[in-house]
């Protein structure tokens, strides 16, 4: 029996999250398929998520940007980096034609390194990308910046258009360079509410309203933690490896709950614009409070898909560094309606297109 390698990018967790949603529902459709996901995403965060018959195996094939932290975005260290990796492509491309021909897969799934991709078709075995932007169109940005991306942004886009198909996730740019679509509606399924374990494990006071600073990480000063410490009727918390110690910001541990079961414990979220989190509140029907997100191309796209879906209201990043998130939550209290509703499904669909190529 043919296996499918599932390869994802190390960028950041909402790449894993979706990836996840979509291997489980592979797991399910599937169940004696074989399934070995190669990313550097840390295996924690993976076997938290996937069923212990998945097979995870380290590998870094893109860079994605490197972040100084969840806001703020080093141009020169992501050129640097990105070029280090596709020194070694030819090397990359032929490790993974070897692994894909050793290990009989028979479908290569990527979000969304082209690497992996391009080893497939050598490999002839059918190559399918799944995403919500590709590195092409993010990196064109930068190019009025810097003309050294134009090569990068040409590299991925010659692989994209050699790329079977793409399963097109919500909030997507165009994607134009793909041959063939297949747009899929929301992957995130609703969390558990679990706010008395999580008061009891936190200390936390359940009648309080719950906000969840959402963040990989945020350099928030001293300064603008007592300014957190003063809000009057608001429990904040942040979930690992996000964590300011004796500060008035409960971290919660992964292994407490799910992220997902954490977040349908909460009131309100803040955090920056993002795949993840935004099909995670339109799951569990939670408002968003937003910062503004500098060098990202997918910042107005994702932004227009909040407002879409979401109850929500913005921050501006130098409010949020400051602490200052009065104005913010009280705007949050009567924030409309969203004006519609994301039909659901997308990881099933998703995972019967790609049983479809499995061969």
């Amino acid at each position: 029996m043919k296996s499918i390698a599932y390869y994802i990018t190390a960028h950041g967790y909402g790449h894993g999250t979706r990836s996840c949603d979509i291997i489980n529902a592979l797991h399910s459709a599937a169940p004696g398929t074989e399934i070995l996901v190669k990313s550097d995403l840390p295996p924690t965060f993976l076997q938290q998520r996937l069923p212990p018959e998945t097979t995870l195996i380290p590998g870094a094939f893109d860079v994605g940007l490197i972040q100084k932290d969840s806001i703020l975005v080093d141009l020169e260290a992501s050129l640097k980096a990105i070029r280090k990796v596709y020194s070694q492509e030819d090397q990359l491309i032929q490790q993974e034609v070897d692994f894909i021909r050793r290990q009989n897969i028979g479908v290569v799934v990527a979000d969304i390194p082209a690497i992996p991709l391009a080893a497939a078709k050598q490999a002839g075995v059918p190559a399918i990308a799944t995403g919500n932007f590709g590195w092409d169109w993010i990196y064109s940005d930068f190019v009025k910046f810097d003309p050294e991306w134009q090569p990068i942004v040409d590299r991925f886009r010659s692989v994209y258009e050699q790329t079977d198909l793409l399963l097109r996730q919500p909030f997507a740019e165009p994607m134009a360079a793909f041959p063939e679509i297949v747009d899929l509606p929301l992957l995130a399924k609703p969390g558990n509410n679990l706010r008395s374990k999580l008061a009891e494990t936190s200390g936390a006071d359940p009648k309080s309203k719950w906000v969840l600073l959402s963040f990989t990480s945020l350099n928030l000063s001293h300064q603008a933690l007592e300014k957190l410490s003063r809000l009057d009727g608001y429990e904040l918390f942040s979930v690992e490896p996000l964590d300011w110690p004796h500060s008035c910001v409960k971290c919660i541990r992964r292994s407490v709950a799910s992220f997902s079961d954490i977040l349908a414990s909460m009131d309100e979220v803040v955090t920056k614009p993002g795949f993840g989190i935004i099909s995670d509140c339109i799951a569990n029907d939670k408002p968003i409070i937003y910062a503004d997100r500098e060098h990202f191309l997918e910042y107005a796209v994702l932004v227009e898909s909040i407002n879409t879906y979401c109850r929500s209201a913005f921050i501006p990043a130098t409010e949020l560094y400051a602490g200052k998130l009065e104005r913010a939550l009280k705007t949050i209290e009567s924030a409309p309606s969203p004006p519609k509703q994301m039909p659901r499904g997308g990881a099933e669909l998703a995972a019967r297109e790609i049983l479809k190529k499995l061969n």
